[in-house]
């Protein structure tokens, strides 16, 4: 990569555009631009996870899919680009059935909470949802592969499970949801 980020402010956005990865510049506001952007707040979101204590394989989960997510954007930011297959959709939903597979079936709706780790998973979970309808947005308007918008499907019910675990890891059970509680 030599260096290329040696240079952090380049003064090419100050009218309100920016470069895209094919060197095409576009409106910061454009729905492209509003995917990576989400894409890569669903990553600093799942980086705030990282800094708690968790299990060992948690972390290293983790760990994989920030980089995922640095190459799903990379294909948002590239248009026609290819980086996210089956493969990485097939890794989350195997680790998805593993740890959905402990634990208790779920009888009623939980609220994001309990410990620390598990509220930052439901953090991250519901940015990675909005990072999927921006996503959906794009691909009403331009070409998107089919991969990218899989990957933060799963993943979002991914970290779903990861709270649930997180909350086990901490000696805490899932905080149940109370039908009309301050009726």
């Amino acid at each position: 990569m030599g260096n290329r980020l040696s240079k952090i402010y380049t003064r090419t956005g100050d009218a309100g555009t920016t470069g895209l990865g094919d060197g095409k510049r576009v409106s910061k506001n454009s729905l492209r631009i509003h995917a990576l952007g989400e894409v890569d707040e669903t990553n600093a979101v799942v980086g705030l996870l990282l800094c708690e204590a968790l299990p060992d394989e948690v972390r290293t989960l983790l760990t994989d899919v920030q980089h995922d997510l640095f190459d799903l954007g990379g294909e948002v930011c590239i248009p026609g680009m290819s980086m996210i297959t089956g493969k990485q959709v097939i890794r989350l939903e195997e680790a998805l059935d593993g740890f959905n597979e402990a634990l208790p079936p779920l009888k009623d709706f939980i609220l994001p909470g309990g410990t620390r780790a598990a509220a930052l998973a439901h953090h991250a979970r519901t940015v990675c949802r909005r990072a999927e309808r921006a996503l959906v947005a794009l691909a009403l308007e331009e070409a998107v592969g089919d991969g990218p918008r899989q990957y933060l499907n799963r993943l979002s019910d991914l970290l779903f499970v990861l709270g649930r675990v997180l909350n086990r890891a901490g000696g805490r059970d899932d905080v149940l949801w109370q039908k009309r509680k301050n009726a």
